[in-house]
């Protein structure tokens, strides 16, 4: 067996040491946040239990946890479905030029160069012009549609640049009409894509927090609530949250993939849906 180069075991070490700076704070929050009930907040721990979980869901005296769980769930599902359904729309219509696409999509990306802050600022500012109320549904809605809606444009983009147009006019000789050829052959065929889109729409949203800052409004979502609570609350119940919380977000993700591989296997096994709705 021919001995590793001096090179791979450089590159190797460098590697490790990437990985370590990536997760290591998150396993270092993982493994204080079963701290004894008498722990603290950092090493060497004081026993081990799950005394902060249990914690956790009683009821606390800072903070709205739950609450604003729920809220920053409900507001990442909100953003995932229009992110979806208008990354798909303006992914068909930039398959063909048109007057002014090039300006249109340098707008769209233009937003996620200009820093979040601003944007948080510029959504706030408008909406008290405006006399409207600056609330999670509604400000700090739109305020993280500029920052998930480039990203669903831009893997869209690349989609559709790769889709063969042959099985959209094979559709055409069959006799399908416009909806028909979308809704039985493009959907299916981009649908692994598609949860791609919604998951990446869904974590942007649900861990976004400057463009939350000032849109949100009276009632904050769980990056604003987890960031209130490090000024007010010392114990290690603060990394049970962080933990659950990235457990919670692995949860999405292993959703998601498992999704993907069925709606792969089944179309591999079985084909596209596309003549099943052109007979």
């Amino acid at each position: 067996m021919e001995p590793r180069s001096r090179s791979f075991y450089i590159l190797a070490t460098f590697f490790a040491v990437f990985l370590l700076f990536l997760y290591g704070p998150v396993i270092t929050i993982g493994i204080l946040s079963f701290q004894g009930p008498q722990g603290g907040l950092t090493f060497p721990m004081n026993g081990v239990s799950l005394h902060w979980f249990y914690d956790l869901f009683q009821e606390q005296a800072v903070g709205d946890i739950w609450g604003s769980f729920r809220r920053s769930f409900a507001l990442g599902l909100m953003v995932m479905s229009v992110t979806v359904v208008v990354s798909v729309m303006g992914g068909m219509a930039f398959r063909k030029r048109f007057r002014g696409s090039g300006l249109l999509f340098y707008i769209i990306v233009a937003s996620l160069i200009i820093p979040s802050i601003l944007i948080s600022l510029g959504v706030g500012l408008i909406f008290n012009i405006l006399d409207w109320e600056v609330h999670w549904t509604t400000s700090a809605f739109g305020a993280q549609l500029t920052w998930t809606l480039p990203f669903g444009l831009l893997i869209m983009f690349a989609v559709f640049n790769r889709f063969d147009k042959s099985f959209e006019e094979a559709a055409r000789d069959l006799g399908a009409t416009p909806w028909q050829t979308v809704r039985y052959v493009v959907l299916p065929i981009i649908a692994p894509m598609l949860l791609g889109v919604a998951l990446f729409g869904f974590t942007l949203s649900y861990d976004e927090f400057a463009r939350s800052l000032l849109t949100s409004g009276s009632y904050n979502t769980l990056p604003l609530e987890i960031y209130g609570m490090t000024t007010n609350v010392t114990s290690p119940v603060l990394y049970a949250l962080g933990t659950l919380t990235t457990l919670f977000s692995l949860l999405i993700i292993g959703s998601f993939l498992s999704i993907v591989a069925l709606l792969r296997r089944n179309r591999s096994r079985h084909g596209s849906d596309a003549g099943k709705g052109l007979v």
